[in-house]
C-alpha cells in the first residue's frame, strides 16, 4: 500500500472536497492539519510518504528538503505554478511534480473585500458595534477615485472590470503592458510606475513574483503615493519591500494597507502587521474558496490516478 499525505490542511477540509476513496485500497490517504515549521520535525512526519499533496507555498520544498525524502515519488501542488518547489532538484531525484487548475475569481473577489474594507473602515466599525459604540469613521468614496493596478493579467483585468463598475478611474502599469492591452481590460495605461503610484487612491498588486518584480514597490514608490492612498496586496509579499511598507504605515506616508500575503506565513504572533491600526490583514485567503478547494483536491486525486497508471497529467517543470 502506498501512502499519500496532504499537508497544511488548516481547515481540516481536504478529505471532504474530493472522492479520495477512489484510491483505496492501493493508496492510504491522511492529512496534516497544522503547519510544521521545524525542518527536522517536518521530515520525521512526512519521510515515509510516497505521495505528498501540498497547498500552494504553505510548506516550501527546496532541494535540501527533497534530498531528505528518499521515498517521495509524486509531489502535487494546488495551482500550476509554485515557486517554492525546486523543480530541477525534484527532476534530478526522479520525483514527478504535478499541479491542478486554479480559478482567478476567488483572489479577485478577496481583493475587492480588502478595498471595500479599507474604504469604509469596516474592521473598526464592526468592533465599535460589538463594543456598544456607533459611527466613528467617514468612508472614502470609490466612485470617482483612481484605482491603480500593478499587473494586468488574469486577475488584474478582472479587478479592473469591477473598478469600472464602481465608477472608478482605472489605470494600470507593468513593465510590458501596452496601451492596447490596457484598453482591452477597461484601463488606461499609466505613463510609468511612478505616475501610477502618484495617481492611485487604491493601488493593488497583481504581478507574478520573479527577480524583475521583487520589491517592485519600495520606499521610492511609497513616497510618491498620496497620504490618503491605500496599498492592497493579494499576490505575493515579495513584490513589496516589507521594511519600507512598515515605515510607510507607521509614519503615515500612506493611509493604510490591505494585506493577504506575508514574507513569513503563518504570520508570527508578534508581527506588527497583526496590530497596526491602519492594516487590514488576512491569513492568505485569496485562493481559499469552496470552488477552488473542490478543483484542487478533485484534480489531486486525478493526478494520483494518472501517475499510478503511468501517464502523469498536469506535470510541472
Amino acid at each position: 500500500m502506498q501512502t499519500c499525505l496532504i499537508l497544511d490542511d488548516y481547515q481540516n477540509a481536504a478529505l471532504s472536497f474530493a472522492d479520495w476513496a477512489r484510491l483505496a485500497p492501493a493508496v492510504q490517504v491522511s492529512t496534516v492539519n497544522t503547519y510544521i515549521s521545524d525542518r527536522d520535525a517536518l521530515v520525521a512526519r512526512i519521510e515515509q510518504a510516497e505521495t505528498l499533496v501540498i497547498m500552494r507555498e504553505r510548506t516550501p520544498f527546496p532541494a535540501d528538503l527533497l534530498a531528505r525524502l528518499p521515498n517521495l515519488k509524486l509531489l502535487i501542488t494546488s495551482g500550476m505554478r509554485n515557486a517554492s518547489i525546486d523543480l530541477a532538484a525534484a527532476r534530478d531525484r526522479g520525483i514527478t511534480v504535478c499541479g491542478t487548475d486554479s480559478s482567478p475569481t476567488p483572489p479577485t473577489e478577496l481583493t475587492w473585500a480588502l478595498i471595500l474594507g479599507l474604504a469604509r473602515h469596516l474592521p473598526q466599525e464592526v468592533a465599535n458595534v460589538r463594543g456598544g459604540a456607533w459611527q466613528s469613521t467617514i468612508g472614502a468614496d470609490l466612485s470617482g477615485a483612481t484605482l491603480g493596478i500593478l499587473g494586468l493579467g488574469k486577475i488584474g483585468a478582472r479587478v479592473a472590470a469591477i473598478g469600472r463598475a464602481f465608477g472608478m478611474n482605472v489605470q494600470a502599469w507593468s513593465p510590458n503592458l501596452t496601451e492596447e492591452q490596457a484598453r482591452e481590460a477597461s484601463a488606461t495605461l499609466a505613463a510609468s510606475k511612478g505616475a501610477l503610484c502618484e495617481a492611485s487612491d487604491f493601488l493593488t498588486l497583481h504581478l507574478v513574483l520573479g527577480e524583475r518584480s521583487r520589491n517592485i514597490v519600495g520606499e521610492a514608490e511609497f513616497r510618491r503615493m498620496k497620504a490618503s492612498a491605500y496599498l492592497i496586496n493579494t499576490s505575493r509579499a515579495g513584490l513589496v519591500d516589507q521594511a519600507a511598507l512598515m515605515r510607510a504605515l507607521e509614519e503615515g506616508w500612506i493611509a493604510g494597507a490591505g494585506l493577504d500575503v506575508f514574507d513569513t506565513e503563518p504570520l508570527p504572533a508578534d508581527s506588527p502587521f497583526r496590530h497596526l491600526p491602519n492594516v487590514l490583514a488576512l491569513p492568505h485567503l485569496g485562493y481559499v474558496s469552496q470552488g477552488n478547494y473542490t478543483r484542487f483536491f478533485t484534480q489531486a486525486v486525478e493526478d494520483i490516478e494518472a501517475w499510478r497508471a503511468g501517464s502523469p497529467v498536469r506535470q510541472l517543470g
